[in-house]
C-alpha cells in the first residue's frame, strides 16, 4: 500500500514555501508521496481572489517538477471533478472509494488551518486520518487537539504567503526568494495579478454587468491599494448607489475621505 500524504490548498499561487514542506514530509519519511490538492474552490476563500483552477494548477505543476523529488510530489486534480464548494471529507471519501484499495491516506495542514477544524463539515471524521500540522510563525497548535494530530516542529518555515506573494506581484516587487523563477515568469507572462491587467479586465465585465458590487468592490480595492483615491470613491460610492446598506464598501468610502481630508486639508477645509 503507498502511503499518500495529501496536502489541500489553493496554491494561489504555490511558492517556494509550499515546496520545502512537501521535500520535508518525503525526507522525513512521513510518505512515500505527496498529492497536492489543488482547491478550486474553497469555503473559506473569496472564489474572486483566486486565479482560474486551471492556471493554478500549471504553476503547481512547474514548481512540483522543479522540486527535489519530482516523481514523489505532483499536484492533482481530484478536486476539479467533485462539486464544488470544496469539502475536505468529501474528497476523502472520493479517493478512499477510487484509490483505497491501493493507497493509504494522512494529511498535511498549516496550524491555521487547524484552529477552524472544528468549524469543517465532518471535522471528526477527518481527525480519524493522520494529520501532520506544521507550525507557521506565531501560531500555537489549539489544545483541544492535543493527541489527535502531530506536530511537525522541526518542519522549514517561512515569512511569507500567497498573499504576500500576490501583494508584491501586483506592486512590482521582488518576488525571487518566493517563487520557482519558471513560476515567476508564467506569471509575468500570464499577467496574474498584475494591477492594471485586472482593473481592464474588471472594467471589460462592468460594461457587461454594471450593477455587479463584487467587480465594483474589487476594482475600488484595486484602485485604493494604488493610491487612486478618486477612483476608489467612485467605485465604492457606486456599490452604495446600489446597496446602501454595503457595509464594506461604507467603510471603505470613510477611509478614503479620511485620507483625502488628512492630505489635502485646503480643498477639504478652506
Amino acid at each position: 500500500m503507498k502511503r499518500m500524504m495529501l496536502y489541500f490548498g489553493s496554491f494561489n499561487p504555490i511558492h517556494n514555501g509550499h515546496i520545502a514542506l512537501a521535500e520535508y514530509v518525503v525526507e522525513q519519511g512521513l510518505c512515500d508521496q505527496v498529492a497536492l490538492i489543488i482547491s478550486p474552490q474553497s469555503p473559506y476563500k473569496q472564489q474572486m481572489a483566486l486565479a482560474e483552477e486551471t492556471v493554478r494548477f500549471e504553476m503547481a505543476e512547474m514548481a512540483c517538477a522543479e522540486s527535489r523529488y519530482p516523481d514523489r510530489i505532483t499536484p492533482s486534480v481530484v478536486e476539479f471533478l467533485l462539486p464544488k464548494p470544496s469539502y475536505t471529507i468529501d474528497t476523502l471519501r472520493y479517493l478512499e472509494e477510487n484509490c483505497g484499495d491501493r493507497m493509504t491516506f494522512s494529511i498535511l495542514m498549516g496550524a491555521d488551518q487547524l484552529e477552524r477544524l472544528d468549524g469543517w463539515k465532518e471535522y471528526e471524521k477527518i481527525l480519524e486520518y493522520p494529520i501532520h500540522v506544521y507550525p507557521r510563525r506565531g501560531e500555537t497548535m489549539p489544545e483541544r487537539f492535543n493527541g489527535r494530530v502531530t506536530l511537525m516542529e522541526d518542519a522549514p518555515l517561512h515569512n511569507f504567503s500567497s498573499t504576500e506573494v500576490r501583494r508584491r506581484v501586483e506592486s512590482g516587487e521582488d518576488t525571487s526568494t518566493m517563487l520557482h523563477p519558471r513560476v515567476a515568469e508564467y506569471i509575468r507572462q500570464k499577467g496574474l495579478w498584475n494591477a492594471a491587467v485586472r482593473i481592464a479586465m474588471l472594467t471589460s465585465q462592468l460594461e457587461q454587468d454594471p450593477a455587479n458590487t463584487d467587480l465594483l468592490l474589487e476594482r475600488g480595492k484595486l484602485h485604493y491599494r494604488h493610491n487612486e483615491w478618486g477612483a476608489a470613491l467612485n467605485d465604492f460610492n457606486a456599490v452604495l448607489r446600489i446597496d446602501k446598506d454595503h457595509s464594506e464598501a461604507r467603510q471603505l468610502v470613510e477611509m478614503v475621505q479620511e485620507i483625502l481630508q488628512f492630505r489635502y486639508t485646503d480643498i477639504y477645509n478652506p
